[in-house]
């Protein structure tokens, strides 16, 4: 009897979930509808792990560590951050210990590279409180927001959006994401890039001018946040130009080094 009990309990589930799914699915799905083509996902690697985790969203912190405000023109003070978006298609995976190609983008005579902890989320939600915000955190991975910068700066000036000197193919590399649970949560750790073995960049995660979980917080106030988000949380100062043949080394305590070269 307890068999039966348990069988007709699972069943019943089953079909529960079923029509949850059936009824979240888009209209055209519904309607048997479909796709004239099919879009691929794009999904990072996990350290350790055979899944992937599916992005949705990538968004990206500007000018959060003083010294790179400062070089950037700009006040350091804590003025409440502004963000801007990469498309998920922009993503170049990297694995640990490789020297990935990375290709020099077009349009461009001034190529920036900027390292950077990411943020990937496992959950979300709107008007997050920042003594939440990392609950909703699966893990962290290291990136390279690279930048045209001189198209940036000309848009800028221009008082046009400068989204095509930040968007473009292959415009957010990545490291695979290492769970929270096995790293736990950063708010300090020494943070670094050298190219050709010279370092450029170095500072510490502590020097950021807003938190991962201020950040988390201040994003979900102007989008409802979910799982697959990214986020890209600020570079240190020393932002430098690279050209055809520089190898990239960026390197940040507790996750895998992450190399590329630039052709």
């Amino acid at each position: 009897m307890e068999t039966v009990d348990r069988r007709a309990l699972l069943a019943t589930g089953a079909l529960a979930l079923a029509g949850t799914a059936a009824g979240s699915r888009p209209a055209h799905a519904q309607s048997g509808a479909k796709p004239i083509f099919e879009v691929a996902a794009v999904t990072i690697p996990i350290a350790g792990e055979k899944d992937v985790f599916p992005v949705r969203r990538i968004y990206c912190i500007g000018r959060n560590y003083a010294a790179h405000a400062i070089e950037r023109g700009s006040d350091p003070t804590r003025e409440p951050p502004f963000f801007f978006q990469k498309p998920t298609d922009a993503i170049q995976n990297v694995a640990p210990g490789t020297v990935a190609n990375h290709p020099y983008p077009s349009l461009t005579k001034n190529y920036h590279h900027e390292v950077e902890l990411v943020v990937a989320l496992k959950s979300g939600g709107t008007n997050i409180a920042p003594d939440k915000a990392l609950d909703h955190v699966y893990g962290y991975a290291l990136g390279l927001d690279m930048t045209r910068r001189d198209l940036q700066n000309g848009m800028a000036a221009e008082k046009k959006p400068w989204e095509i000197g930040k968007s473009f193919d292959h415009a957010a590399v990545l490291g695979p994401i290492h769970p929270a649970t096995r790293t736990g949560h950063f708010t300090k750790g020494a943070i670094s890039l050298a190219v050709n073995g010279n370092v450029r960049q170095s500072s510490d995660l502590s020097k950021m001018i807003w938190s991962v979980a201020e950040q988390i917080a201040k994003l979900s106030e102007a989008f409802e946040l979910k799982a697959g988000d990214i986020i890209y949380s600020g570079t240190p100062e020393n932002v430098g130009p690279v050209v055809k043949g520089d190898v990239l080394v960026c390197k940040l305590d507790g996750l895998s080094d992450m190399s590329i070269r630039i052709v």
